[in-house]
């Protein structure tokens, strides 16, 4: 919306002729407004209040005075940093208003020199309009750099989710699997801060998204495992197998050139996500043997979502096990062990989780989380 510049000179004074003198002398500078007294004033200013350039106030007034009316204005926060100027006969005794909380600009002593009274008047509003143009190109500027900063956001989320993907698609699976555990870790975050888990109960919307789509780099350190053994339809070796274990160290390594910096909430949670969700509560998981609550809860709920999601989906060396057996399997440990309050909250939820891509939910998470960025 482009700025309108104010041009209106309100005179405020109850005498008819110091109304007509004043006026007279600004006539060919401002459009001129005039009131009788304060209220009467502040009427028209709760109206036209971005339309005035400055204001010249009688002191002693009926019905409303000077000061009066200044209070007024300033609990409204109206005439903001528009010049305001008593003109006065009796100037010692409000000169002690000047610069106060009443934003009074200069107190003008009658009767006056016009010629002065009228430069000083036009140096105000000058200094006033070009303040408010520069403040005006400032936010104009500000709405643009937001506007850019939440595109770039938004484009960097897409950018992620793109890179899980093209990981998902090297290992010969369709995209539902990065997908799966996204909604997986955003249910289970949800029910856990529902029901006050330990460390959960203050989780925003916000960081509950950025914990989502950070989970979809779990596996992005598969970039650097070898298609043989990556898609390998049999049974691994021992030695494939500690090969596929370092996806884990380097998709933290991957992460952290990328920047896990505390301007980039959702590599910080992609780091320790990528680096633990292989651990066990148990301590017998993998990279660093982490036991208990030593694993981040981030980490805990991809660990978890990540074996579910894998026992129920096909893959090229195994079927897909029903949700009860995978249940069944999980809680009997044959999956690793996993923090049984957590697995609780994860098994109270699972029957009603429904995995449609492309959601309303999902494009309002997306906009959350590029608006948690900027």
């Amino acid at each position: 919306m482009p700025l309108n510049t104010p041009q209106t000179l309100l005179i405020v004074d109850d005498n008819e002729m110091n109304r007509e003198i004043l006026r007279l002398n600004f006539l060919d500078r401002f459009t001129i407004v005039e009131s009788s007294n304060g209220l009467e004033a502040l009427n028209y200013v709760k109206e036209h209040n971005d339309e005035i350039c400055a204001v010249l106030l009688d002191k002693v007034m009926p019905v409303m005075d000077a000061i009066e009316f200044l209070h007024e204005v300033r609990n409204l926060n109206l005439l903001k940093s528009v010049p305001i100027f008593i003109v006065t006969a009796q100037a010692d005794a409000i000169s002690n208003f000047v610069n106060d909380d009443l934003g009074i600009t200069d107190v003008i002593e009658k009767p006056f020199n016009a010629a002065f009274l009228k430069k000083r008047v036009s140096s105000q509003v000058e200094l006033f309009l070009t303040r408010r143009s520069l403040e005006y190109t400032n936010l104009k500027q500000r709405v643009i750099i937001e506007k850019k900063t939440r595109d770039f956001a938004e484009l960097n989320v897409k950018v992620i989710t793109t890179l899980a993907l093209a990981i998902e698609f090297r290992s010969g699976e369709v995209g539902e699997h990065v997908q799966n555990i996204r909604s997986l870790t955003r249910a289970i975050l949800r029910k856990m801060r529902e029901i006050g888990y330990e460390g959960c109960a203050d989780f925003s919307d916000e960081k509950i998204e950025l914990i989502s789509y950070a989970s979809i780099l779990h596996d992005v350190g598969k970039i650097a495992i070898s298609d043989l053994i990556l898609n390998k339809p049999g049974k691994l070796t021992p030695e494939e197998y500690e090969v596929i274990k370092t996806h884990s160290k380097k998709g933290a390594e991957i992460i952290s050139k990328i920047n896990i910096d505390e301007s980039n909430p959702i590599m910080r949670y992609a780091y320790d996500i990528c680096l633990h969700h292989h651990e066990r509560y148990d301590g017998k998981g993998y990279p660093d043997g982490l036991k208990g609550d030593e694993i981040s809860i981030e980490a805990q709920v991809v660990g978890l979502a990540d074996v579910y999601d894998a026992l129920t989906q096909e893959r090229c060396y195994k079927r897909a096990f029903s949700k009860e057996e995978a249940i069944n399997m999980m809680v009997t440990g044959q999956c690793g062990s996993f923090n049984p309050k957590l697995l609780a909250v994860f098994v109270s939820i699972i029957g009603k989780l429904d995995f449609e891509k492309n959601t309303e939910e999902d494009q309002k998470a997306l906009k959350t989380l590029a608006q948690s960025l900027i």
